[in-house]
């Protein structure tokens, strides 16, 4: 009698078929959608009129922040320029140019710019294209970026070739939930003794560097581009000198710095569209490295250079001014931006972030500088009379504070800087009558102790600009000034 034989086992490759046959379907449903997506009409609007710093155009319906290339032919060649939606208003579209105008005529070709998406691919991730902010501006992004100067429109300014490693994303990306969002709760060693130990900055703060012009505000940035405790650094310099930028770079960064760094130059001479598009850009950058789980540094060098582009822009098409000038979306749109960095999900990445508010005239009441303490999660201001006296960093401890300081150091390190900041404040108040030599020792037991340890507590206040101070070096100066070192 022959023997049973056992049910044979299905083939091995089935899994394998049903897998490849989803993956397939999938890939067939994102190209559908891809198809969709796309505009199978082409129109052309035509420009009509050039009134300063706006262009209109008819003969077209595009969203608000779409781009498009005006087109003009002269002499046998054709001039083109690019120029983004920042309103309407009728059947006209109004323009801002990113580039010269000059040459530009009635009736020149107004041709919506295509994005440059790529199609899907089987067993690769495509971009999500549902939200409008999808289907604005997309410039380049990656690890080819680091170590690269460029500008705002993703080309390169320094002589290393063409972008690699880079793929492109919207520079408008979509914010995170608050409620998704990591809590500040790790301290971020920034390299600086006077930050380290009293305005100490935690992992995602987003913070202002209040200064006027002449008071170190470059210098300081440029040492915490070395010495902070982050592994990609994105500096955005928006609406400075073209001079400075080249002198940030070689002689504030220097090579070790721009090894980890990305920067992104909109200097002063760019279009206002690009001066914007420039701190949106360096924005973007640092959001993709957040998102790759990376603890990321922002230095944005100015916040008021950028509400000032946005001021030209909003006045320019009309919109009437509120508040020294400023138009009323000014101060929608510094909110918008700040809030996109910070910590992203538990155990994820993280943007610290520092803008610089420039204070003219050393006005702290400045509407920008203002508007910024309020969504700010802290501010450092410079003092023009500690930086004419000699003493760099030029950091106000009296006027500068931290708000998450209290959720990233323990109790004591938090006691010792109240103190060591009450007795500042209090050499200082009584410093006009010991200068005329009217202060009587002995009369205030708490003048005396600040007399006395003043000049101590100036000197681990300031810092060499080649020289680097850790959190822990910090906690021991600290505990150093107030003669506590061996009580623990």
């Amino acid at each position: 009698m022959a023997e049973a034989r056992a049910p044979l086992a299905p083939p091995a490759a089935a899994p394998s078929r049903t897998a490849d046959a989803q993956a397939f379907r999938d890939l067939l449903s994102r190209h559908r959608a891809f198809a969709q997506a796309a505009d199978p009409i082409a129109v052309h609007g035509r420009l009509v009129r050039v009134a300063g710093l706006v262009l209109e155009a008819t003969g077209l319906r595009l969203p608000v922040g779409s781009v498009c290339l005006v087109e003009q032919a002269a002499h046998g060649e054709r001039q083109s320029i690019e120029a983004e939606v920042v309103g309407f208003g009728d059947d006209r579209l109004y323009l801002m140019p990113t580039g010269l105008v000059h040459g530009l005529s009635p009736g020149a070709r107004v041709s919506p710019m295509s994005l440059p998406v790529r199609a899907p691919a089987l067993n690769a991730p495509s971009h999500p294209w549902r939200r409008s902010t999808d289907r604005m501006r997309h410039l380049p992004v990656g690890h080819g970026l680091l170590g690269r100067v460029i500008d705002a429109r993703g080309e390169p300014l320094d002589k290393g070739g063409p972008l690699a490693d880079v793929r492109h994303e919207p520079i408008q990306r979509r914010p995170i939930s608050a409620m998704e969002r990591d809590p500040v709760r790790t301290p971020l060693d920034t390299g600086i003794r006077a930050i380290n130990t009293m305005l100490t900055v935690g992992r995602g703060q987003r913070l202002g560097l209040f200064a006027g012009a002449g008071v170190g505000k470059s210098v300081l940035m440029g040492m915490m581009a070395r010495y902070t405790e982050a592994e990609v650094i994105v500096v955005g310099l928006i609406g400075e000198r073209g001079r400075e930028v080249k002198e940030f770079i070689e002689d504030i960064l220097g090579e070790d710095g721009l090894a980890r760094s990305v920067v992104v130059a909109a200097p002063a001479d760019s279009p206002p569209l690009l001066r914007m598009q420039g701190a949106a850009y360096a924005t973007a950058i640092a959001e993709h490295f957040r998102d790759e789980g990376r603890q990321v540094l922002l230095l944005m060098d100015s916040l008021t250079r950028y509400a000032m582009a946005a001021r030209e822009v909003a006045l320019a098409i009309g919109e009437p001014p509120a508040t020294k000038g400023y138009p009323p979306s000014v101060f929608a749109k510094l909110p918008q931006l700040v809030e996109r960095t910070g910590n992203g999900d538990r155990g994820g990445g993280s943007i610290t972030a520092f803008y610089t508010v420039l204070a003219e005239g050393d006005d702290q009441s400045d509407p920008i500088a203002d508007a910024a303490r309020s969504f700010l999660d802290g501010h450092i201001v410079l003092s023009r009379a500690l930086a004419e006296s000699g003493h760099y960093p030029a950091i106000d401890i009296e006027q500068s504070i931290s708000r998450v300081m209290h959720n990233v150091t323990d109790a004591r390190h938090l006691l010792l800087a109240r103190r060591v900041k009450a007795l500042w404040s209090r050499y200082q108040r009584s410093r006009d009558l010991i200068s005329v030599g009217a202060y009587v020792a002995g009369s205030d037991p708490e003048t005396d102790q600040a007399l006395a340890l003043f000049p101590r507590i100036a000197a681990m206040l300031q810092q060499e600009m080649h020289e680097q101070c850790t959190l822990a070096q910090a906690r021991d100066a600290l505990e150093a000034v107030l003669g506590l070192s061996g009580d623990r």
